[in-house]
């Protein structure tokens, strides 16, 4: 489905503190299944996520996103394919809110404003009215068991339904993949496995699923289909596909 070819990701070039982020890396993500990108603190992995999910574009290589529907990919096309690295910004912003859904570590949700609110947020710019985005919300805070606290403050939630809001807030799209970064890190075990069994049932709706994590209980959890290990921005055991 996301196919990486050679990308490299440099930041500061040609300054003194230079440095190589992401290094010559080649990659095939495949379609519905569960890919962990595992490694230290520094290790690229966060980089790599950005690069993949049209937050940042490589220094050099290419990367494809094939069977997406976006609104410039003609209609016809029965596998259509798009080279995301080399796309004007506003086609990546197309294709971050119809293709991607995001699971950021720090959850990033709004404060001062409710989970349900926090919920909607990524749809507001497609256009859709209020009343049909609003009613997928509540579906969607209802399928976690949080409907209850559509209208709190995200401030006044526990770690683990601020943990539900912002995976709601990530399929509100529909997306087809799903980008995790490190998203176990401030969980305590009982919460990073809940987390992992949600994973599990995205992934068996067909989606597909990027994670960057160095937690043992995400990368020895059965559910993963690939532990992809990565250091100083290289892929150093898992990449072949």
């Amino acid at each position: 489905m996301i196919e990486l070819v050679h990308v490299s990701k440099q930041f500061n070039a040609g300054r003194a503190n230079e440095f190589q982020a992401v290094d010559d890396v080649s990659l095939t993500i495949r379609r519905g299944e569960l890919t962990i990108l595992k490694g230290p603190s520094g290790s690229g992995k966060t980089t790599l996520l950005s690069l993949v999910g049209c937050m940042s574009r490589p220094t050099s290589g290419r990367i494809y996103l094939r069977g997406v529907r976006t609104s410039f990919v003609p209609g016809d096309e029965a596998e259509p394919v798009v080279d995301i690295s080399s796309l004007p910004e506003r086609f990546l912003t197309d294709i971050r809110r119809r293709a991607f859904g995001f699971i950021f570590q720090q959850f990033n949700l709004v404060r001062g404003v409710t989970a349900l609110e926090n919920v909607m947020l990524p749809s507001y710019p497609t256009g859709e009215g209020y009343a049909a985005i609003r009613r997928r919300a509540d579906e969607l805070l209802e399928r976690f068991g949080i409907r209850r606290q559509g209208g709190s403050r995200v401030e006044w939630l526990s770690g683990g339904e601020l943990q539900r809001v912002a995976i709601a807030r990530a399929l509100i799209n529909d997306p087809a993949v799903i980008i995790a970064d490190e998203p176990t890190a401030h969980l305590d075990s009982r919460l990073s496995r809940e987390l992992l069994d949600l994973l599990g049932s995205f992934k068996a709706q067909g989606r597909t699923i990027i994670m960057a994590s160095h937690d043992p209980i995400a990368c020895d959890h059965p559910l993963a289909d690939r532990v992809v290990e990565m250091r100083d921005g290289r892929i150093v055991a898992g990449g072949s596909s």
